[in-house]
């Protein structure tokens, strides 16, 4: 990525991040760390958790799939999360590499084998300081950056990839940055372009 354009692109990242921070509220993200917190105490995460993950994310529990989830054994939830969660905690696997197995992990729950909203929820509580959360927000400001992530399959491990790669090419503009970081810009961002 050319000089210029690293810049342009962590300056809208930066100020999109201290716009975020100053229109909401500071105890918004309460309940992510608090499920990220359980995730550490227990290796991985319940019925509970993810229930708490949908209202976090404002995704709707009016659907097949919650009905379908919520008819497991939480000791079935727990297995594929807790398989997740080991999988993007894995440093020795590339963001995008682990990104993709622990999307793989949770394919066989309800609620978890289309789209990547509730599943990097789910992802970024088990590894908040490595994973990030995408949306359909996180899509539009990516598209605004200038930047391209296709919607077929695996695109949940190239957005961690693309993540990576801004946070490779941070420098001075974001030295104590996540991925996390990064996709909270991106959904301030993505958010303007409706």
């Amino acid at each position: 990525m050319p000089t210029s354009e690293t810049e342009r692109i962590w300056n809208l990242l930066i100020s999109a991040h201290e716009t975020y921070y100053a229109a909401t509220s500071t105890t918004y993200d309460e309940v992510l760390w608090e499920v990220a917190q359980r995730a550490e105490e227990s290796g991985s995460l319940g019925k509970l958790d993810i229930g708490a993950l949908v209202v976090w994310k404002r995704l709707s529990a009016r659907t097949r799939w919650a009905s379908a989830l919520m008819g497991l054994p939480d000791t079935q939830v727990r297995a594929a999360t807790g398989q997740a969660m080991e999988v993007v905690r894995d440093t020795s696997r590339s963001r995008g590499k682990a990104a993709q197995a622990g999307r793989a992990a949770l394919i066989t729950l309800p609620g978890f084998c289309k789209g990547d909203a509730l599943a990097s929820a789910v992802l970024t509580a088990a590894a908040p300081h490595r994973m990030a959360v995408y949306d359909s927000r996180a899509q539009r400001g990516l598209e605004s950056l200038g930047l391209t992530l296709t919607d077929t399959s695996g695109r949940y491990g190239r957005y961690m990839d693309l993540l990576d790669e801004l946070l490779t090419h941070k420098g001075s503009f974001g030295p104590s940055w996540t991925a996390r970081d990064i996709d909270i810009a991106l959904f301030w961002i993505g958010g303007k372009r409706r």
